[in-house]
């Protein structure tokens, strides 16, 4: 069965005008540390400036860290996310960062449904043979800590993925079976909960759904990569309110060799529009961590984070 065949033409012509729709926000992430006792040295990695792409432009972007960092420099990561790294060599007992940025977002344009190939295909193309050009993609087909590659994970997949199917027919079916099966409890599970554990709950946050997400559609063999970024805070009037708001969002995106990389949002059973911020792609969480560090010292700490999105006049 294809699952876009109930479309109608006024659904199509409602898709494509979204698809042009282009949205200016001003996104305000915040992230507060207060240690127990002196931080003697740290080094930091953040995620925070969003990424430009084809249909996003970050026109402009501030990031404030208090106290002064002694060594801070940017760059792109190997996913060619814009990344900073800053380093403290003196010791502190706070840490505040506060990353502000002026984005442009259209929506991606609708994928061509009816040409996506069938999934067993895609799964082939992804398989090295000698001889055969080599496919990049194929490097988010593997494993990763918080998506391992699993028996259990397979078999939940195996339902959205009979012989045949289309695959993005298929990411489809998965995305909403797993938006269906899984309570959204940000009290189930913590920040290095892994898809195995996150399966067999049914529970979680968005982080929870996209690594699920990834380990079914590469337990297949299929190529999937995460996606961290953000959502409008307050939706336009007459819009349900989007779960994962007013915080760092995960979605998913699955790679079809007519329609490239198409995104799917688990959590909230959508496909990303034009009020969603990327910020960075990566394997899994720990390629795309926001704000990661390495310190000495800092005895016990307490953390507050708090993300704001809105549309603002261009």
């Amino acid at each position: 069965m294809n699952d876009v065949a109930s479309i109608t033409p006024d659904q199509r012509v409602a898709a494509a005008a979204a698809a042009t729709e282009s949205v200016v926000y001003r996104v305000v992430h915040e992230t507060a540390y207060a240690y127990s006792t002196p931080v003697e040295l740290a080094h930091h990695l953040a995620h925070l400036r969003p990424r430009d792409d084809a249909r996003q432009q970050c026109l402009d972007h501030d990031c404030a860290i208090g106290p002064a960092p002694d060594h801070r420099r940017v760059g792109r990561d190997a996913f060619g996310n814009p990344v900073e790294f800053f380093a403290f060599y003196a010791p502190h007992d706070t840490l505040t960062v506060r990353a502000v940025s002026r984005v442009r977002v259209q929506a991606a344009p609708a994928p061509d449904w009816a040409a996506s190939p069938a999934w067993e295909g895609v799964r082939e193309q992804l398989v090295y043979r000698a001889g055969r050009p080599y496919v990049p993609q194929a490097e988010y087909a593997f494993g990763t800590h918080f998506s391992p590659l699993f028996a259990a994970a397979a078999d939940y997949a195996a339902a959205s993925f009979p012989s045949g199917r289309p695959l993005l027919d298929g990411a489809l079916d998965l995305m909403r079976r797993i938006h269906a099966d899984f309570t959204y409890n940000p009290d189930s599970t913590e920040v290095q909960t892994r898809a195995p554990q996150a399966l067999e709950l049914r529970e979680g946050v968005c982080q929870d759904y996209a690594h699920v997400m990834l380990s079914a559609l590469r337990s297949v063999g299929l190529a999937a990569r995460y996606v961290s970024g953000y959502l409008r805070s307050r939706p336009r009037p007459g819009d349900a309110a989007l779960v994962g708001a007013d915080a760092s969002h995960a979605w998913v995106e699955v790679w079809c060799p007519v329609n490239g990389w198409v995104e799917f949002d688990p959590t909230n059973d959508r496909r990303p529009a034009a009020d969603c911020v990327r910020v960075a792609v990566g394997r899994d969480f720990a390629d795309v961590s926001p704000l990661r560090g390495v310190i000495r010292g800092g005895g016990d700490h307490s953390l507050r984070v708090a993300v704001q999105v809105d549309a603002v006049a261009d």
